[in-house]
């Protein structure tokens, strides 16, 4: 059968562990990581959406919105619109790559703690901007502090829980960021109905919130086992391993930290030893996974939902309101995976994310195709308006309970600790140059290929949940530091794979196996 399903790998070991409240409260605050990438998702898209805010930085996007007889599609189709919302993610992934560094060296905590910093700064660059240039400087910051969280906080979350409940305590970092995205949302729809030009600058500025947060919530974190063995502190580290597993009997998860950080210490140069064949199954994931997450078309959604829903006709106020819906439907999504993952896996949520996911693109792409034609031009009733609400509705929660929070889990989980910050840094830059690229792109794709863009990210949907199929094993319930073995069973991957990564012969595993 073709696929890389393996249900019960063999060899893998299981530890004693019980979920302890220490456990709990430390992934519950290392989750508001989430907080910033989710509160700019939302907060972003809503701005561009205010009249004062386009009238004082983007007159000509403000114009042609005035302007009644201007091609529906293309209302908004503006390169510097648009650089304001994507220059974060450039910056973000610029970032990403140093923190790479600065999290094995200094520990995760103190990388997070230097992206809620730096988002801090921008907020408030970001509020109090008089002109252009210091609208983008601030977006600038925030990406750097998007980069550094989005590197360090699922890498924190997957090393703090026990590997029975590492999807759920993982799956926090996607609540945070869609949960930012929703409160974003409330407060654009309320600042959207202020006078002037103070309803944008508190949108903006209340940016400083979860900064804040990740702040104080860096600093009363404690560092991982995993974090604490790399950097030379071995004793603190079996008492933190402890105090999380909440049980004496750790000899053989803490042995086999140790071992996994002495043969991390034998690797002088991670990103060049992560391209080594034996590492091929982690490269190719932490790069393809991220790069079908953005090309889901979600942060379409999420980025120009206001927008979007203007575009289909909706006034101002509805457009924001619909925007807000959708950003409740996707986190009341999200808390499925939360509680699915770990009992039905990683795979059967990938897969049923992205049937669900397609069938609604098709149809959404085909009522507005049926509306507005080639042309743009053209009303759209109230019924034909709340089905396609409703569509989107139904694509916002396939993603919310797949490729959302997995996209972000399975990347983290299964390098070895040798190259998983490389590994990580990796992932998120993929991740952010993607999300960079749609959000610079899609009011001009929108204005040229029309209801048709809706089609270009069905196919990749389609592509995506094949590749998911035939090349992702189940990991769920295997711990972090064995996960090679699930690499090594799989019918792919299992070539590049040594046996003595698994510490068993090709043989002795393949009988097992069978």
């Amino acid at each position: 059968m073709a696929g890389g399903f393996v249900s019960q790998t063999p060899g893998v070991r299981n530890y004693n562990y019980k979920l302890t409240p220490k456990v709990f409260v430390t992934c519950f605050i290392g989750a508001f990581g989430g907080l910033i990438f989710g509160y700019d998702l939302g907060i972003s898209g809503g701005v561009t959406s205010m009249d004062p805010f386009l009238e004082k930085f983007f007159p000509y996007v403000y114009q042609k919105r005035k302007n009644a007889h201007e091609n529906e599609y293309c209302r908004f189709d503006s390169e510097l619109l648009t650089l304001f919302t994507s220059s974060l993610y450039l910056a973000a992934l610029v970032s990403s790559l140093f923190a790479s560094t600065i999290t094995r060296i200094f520990g995760r905590k103190w990388s997070m703690f230097l992206g809620g910093f730096t988002f801090f700064i921008g907020s408030a660059f970001n509020g109090f901007a008089q002109n252009l240039a210091m609208l983008l400087i601030g977006r600038i910051l925030l990406g750097f502090g998007v980069g550094f969280a989005n590197q360090s906080v699922p890498v924190y979350l997957s090393e703090m829980a026990p590997p029975n409940l590492r999807g759920a305590f993982n799956n926090g970092f996607q609540v945070a960021i869609i949960f930012g995205i929703v409160v974003a949302t409330i407060i654009n729809y309320f600042t959207a109905q202020m006078k002037g030009n103070i309803g944008w600058r508190i949108s903006l500025g209340l940016a400083c919130v979860p900064a804040v947060m990740i702040m104080i919530g860096a600093l009363v974190l404690p560092d991982t086992p995993n974090s604490l063995i790399e950097r030379g502190f071995a004793e603190e580290a079996k008492e933190m391993l402890r105090s999380i597993r909440g049980t004496d009997e750790i000899e053989e998860e803490f042995q086999d930290l140790i071992d996994a950080s002495e043969e991390s210490k034998q690797v002088k140069h991670p990103w060049k030893n992560i391209m080594l064949p034996r590492y091929r199954p982690q490269l190719i994931m932490t790069c393809f996974i991220p790069f079908f997450q953005q090309l889901t078309g979600i942060n379409v959604i999420t980025f120009y939902a206001p927008v979007l829903f203007q575009t289909l006709g909706f006034g101002s106020k509805a457009s924001l309101l619909s925007a807000m819906v959708t950003g409740i439907i996707e986190l009341l999504s999200t808390f499925v995976a939360v509680f699915t993952v770990d009992r039905f896996g990683r795979r059967v949520l990938f897969l049923q994310g992205g049937i669900q996911m397609l069938i609604s693109q098709i149809a959404i792409g085909i009522m507005i195709g049926v509306k507005f034609g080639t042309a743009g031009t053209g009303n759209i009733g109230k019924t034909d308006a709340d089905v396609i609400v409703a569509l989107i509705c139904i694509y916002v929660a396939g993603f919310a309970w797949s490729w959302g929070p997995l996209g972000w889990l399975v990347p983290s989980e299964i390098s070895p600790l040798e190259i998983r910050s490389a590994a990580q840094a990796i992932n998120v830059a993929v991740n952010m140059f993607f999300t960079f690229l749609v959000a610079q792109l899609f009011l001009t794709m929108l204005c040229h290929m029309k209801f048709g863009l809706f089609f270009f990210f069905a196919v990749f949907v389609f592509v995506m949940t094949i590749f998911i199929y035939l090349m992702l094993p189940e990991t769920k319930n295997v711990p972090i530091e064995e996960m090679n073995r699930v690499w090594k069973a799989h019918w792919f991957w299992g070539r590049f794979i040594p046996d003595e990564a698994v510490g068993v012969s090709a043989a002795e595993l393949q009988q097992k196996a069978v």
